[in-house]
C-alpha cells in the first residue's frame, strides 16, 4: 500500500510473526546479535580515572556506559576490545603520592601543614598507616617542620603543591619511587576490584608511563615536528591545533624538556591505530570537551585517518538521598564512591540506572527510586518481567526446550501480536543502539516489552486447558524471557528467576 507523500507501509503477517517465537528461542542467546561491524577491530577505552583515590559515582556512569556500549557494538558485529588507561606518568599520582608521605610524616611525629588542595580523603590516611606499620619512620629521612617552611610560603597553591613535590622528590631521593609506586598501585588496585565487582573488565590495562619508557611520545612529537606541525616558541615546542579547529595551539614539551600530557595522549592515540584498529572510540567526561579538536587535528596531522576515533562524551551524574544533592570534591575526599552507591542499591540497579538516560545528557540518579521494589523503579520492572515467566514455566512443569518447536499459530489476538512484534524488533533496537553508540535504546526498548508482557499477563491465562493454545502461549512467554535476558545481558544487568 502507498502512503502519502510516496511512504510505503509494510505489513507483517500474522504467521511471521507467529514464527518469531520459534526463531527466538531456537537462536537463544544469539538472538539479537547481527553483522553491522563485519569483524572490525574496534577499540573502546573507558573509565581511564586518574588513579589517585577511589572510583565515585561519576566514574561509574562512565563505566556502565563504556561496557554496555562495548556489549552492545560486539552483539553488532565488531572485535571489540575494551581499554582503560592509566595515567601513571602525570602531576596527579605525584600529588597522590605528596600526600601520602605528608600523612605518614604525621605518624612519625612530624607535625606537617597539610596542604588544603591535596588528596585529603581517609584512603590517604589508610597507605600512610599501612607504609608506617611495615617501615616505622624509614622514609622520614631527617624531615621536620623546619624543613616544609619554604615551598609552604609560597602564595599560589598549585605552586605551592609543585614546590612539596620538588621537596619530596629530594628529600627521598630513591625512596620517592616506593612512595609513589605503592600509592598508585593500592588505587589501581582497588579500581580494579571495584570495577569487576560491578561487572565491568578490561582486556588491556595500558600504562602512560610506557609511552615514555618506550619512547613513543619523543617519536610522535619529532614525526609532527617534521612534518611541520611544531614551532618552538619561549622555548617551549607548540602543537598548532588551531589549524585543526581548536581554540589556540598547544605545548607538548615544555621548556625544562619534559613533555606535556597532551604529548602523551597524542602517543597514546598514535599506538591505538599502530596496534591495527579500524575504529576507535574513546568514552570521555563531558569536562574534557574541548580536548577533541586537539587530539583529531593531532591524527590528522600524523597523517592518519581521524574519522576513524570517534569521542562519546558523558555528561556527569549527581547523586539525590533524600530529594537532597550530595556534593562531591575527590581532592576534599568529598565523595560517594562508586563502591557505596553499588553497596547501597545494588550492581543491578546501578548498572540499569546509569544507561537510562543518553551519555552526553546530565543525570539524575535517584536512590530512594532504585532501592524501591515497584514498577516505578525500571530494572525492577523488567526483572519482574523475566521471573514472572520463569514462574509461569516453573508451574507448568514441562520441558521449556520443547517450546522451541512450538505451533504458534494460536497466537493470534491483538496483545499477542503486540507482543510478537515488539519482541522482532530486538534486532533492529541493537543495531540502533550500535550505530548510535546508544545503549539506553536498549533499556527503553527492555522497559517497553516488559511493560507489554506484564499488560499482557494480567488479562491473558496462559495455563489454560486446551493444549495447543498453552503451548503457543508458553512459548511467547519463553521469547519474552530470552529476549529480556539477552537485552539485560548486554547492560550488564541480571535476569533472575525469583524476586
Amino acid at each position: 500500500m502507498v502512503a502519502g507523500a510516496g511512504f510505503i507501509n509494510l505489513f507483517l503477517k500474522p504467521a511471521f510473526k507467529q514464527q518469531a517465537v520459534n526463531r527466538i528461542l531456537q537462536a537463544g542467546a544469539r538472538y539479537g546479535t547481527i553483522a553491522l561491524g563485519q569483524k572490525k577491530r574496534l577499540q573502546v577505552e573507558f573509565v581511564s580515572a586518574n588513579p589517585t583515590g577511589p572510583l565515585h559515582v561519576g566514574h561509574g556512569r562512565g563505566a556502565a556506559y563504556g561496557a554496555s556500549l562495548a556489549n552492545v557494538l560486539a552483539a553488532a558485529g565488531f572485535d571489540v576490545a575494551r581499554e582503560y588507561y592509566v595515567n601513571d606518568a602525570g602531576r596527579q599520582t605525584d600529588i597522590l603520592a605528596l600526600s601520602t608521605w605528608l600523612r605518614y610524616l604525621e605518624l612519625c611525629g612530624v607535625p606537617v601543614d597539610f596542604p588544603g588542595n591535596a588528596y585529603q580523603g581517609a584512603y590517604v590516611r589508610q597507605m600512610a598507616r599501612a607504609i608506617f606499620a611495615q617501615h616505622r619512620d624509614q622514609f622520614r629521612h631527617g624531615v621536620t617542620a623546619a624543613t616544609f617552611q619554604t615551598a609552604l610560603a609560597e602564595p599560589d597553591e598549585e605552586l605551592r603543591l609543585d614546590r612539596l613535590i620538588e621537596l619530596a622528590r629530594r628529600q627521598l631521593g630513591g625512596d620517592y619511587a616506593t612512595i609513589h609506586d605503592f600509592a598508585l598501585n593500592e588505587q589501581l588496585e582497588d579500581c580494579r576490584s571495584d570495577l569487576a565487582e560491578f561487572g565491568v573488565t578490561f582486556d588491556q590495562w595500558f600504562s602512560e608511563r610506557s609511552l615514555h619508557d618506550s619512547g613513543l611520545v619523543e617519536r610522535a612529537v619529532r614525526t609532527l615536528e617534521e612534518r611541520g606541525h611544531v614551532y618552538h616558541e619561549d622555548g617551549a615546542k607548540w602543537f598548532r591545533s588551531s589549524a585543526y579547529g581548536d581554540e589556540k595551539d598547544r605545548v607538548v614539551q615544555r621548556e625544562n624538556g619534559q613533555y606535556t600530557y597532551f604529548a602523551s595522549d597524542i602517543a597514546y592515540h598514535l599506538n591505538k591505530f599502530e596496534r591495527g584498529f579500524d575504529l576507535v572510540i574513546d568514552v570521555w567526561g563531558a569536562d574534557h570537551h574541548g580536548y577533541t579538536a586537539r587530539v583529531k587535528g593531532a591524527l590528522a596531522a600524523l597523517g592518519l585517518n581521524a574519522e576513524q576515533l570517534t569521542i562519546a562524551m558523558v555528561q556527569f551524574a549527581a547523586l539525590y538521598r533524600n530529594g537532597r544533592k550530595v556534593s562531591m570534591s575527590t581532592r576534599a575526599g568529598e565523595f560517594v564512591t562508586l563502591r557505596e552507591l553499588r553497596q547501597e542499591v545494588g550492581d543491578d540497579a546501578a548498572r540499569f540506572f546509569y544507561v537510562l538516560r543518553r551519555s552526553d545528557q546530565h543525570l539524575d540518579f535517584d536512590l530512594d527510586l532504585a532501592k524501591s521494589r515497584s514498577v516505578e523503579n525500571p530494572v525492577y520492572y523488567v526483572q519482574y518481567a523475566h521471573a514472572r515467566v520463569c514462574s509461569v514455566l516453573e508451574q507448568w512443569g514441562g520441558d521449556a526446550a520443547s517450546l522451541a518447536a512450538a505451533d504458534t499459530v494460536a497466537l493470534g489476538t491483538e496483545q499477542e501480536l503486540a507482543l510478537l512484534a515488539r519482541l522482532i524488533e530486538y534486532p533492529e533496537a541493537v543495531e540502533n543502539a550500535a550505530r548510535e553508540l546508544s545503549p539506553h535504546l536498549v533499556a527503553f526498548y527492555l522497559r517497553e516489552l516488559a511493560g507489554e508482557f506484564h499488560s499482557y499477563y494480567k488479562a491473558t491465562r496462559i495455563l489454560v486447558e486446551e493444549e495447543g493454545v498453552k503451548r503457543a502461549r508458553l512459548a511467547l512467554a519463553a521469547a519474552v524471557r530470552q529476549v529480556l535476558r539477552n537485552g539485560l545481558a548486554l547492560l550488564g544487568v541480571s535476569a533472575p528467576e525469583r524476586m
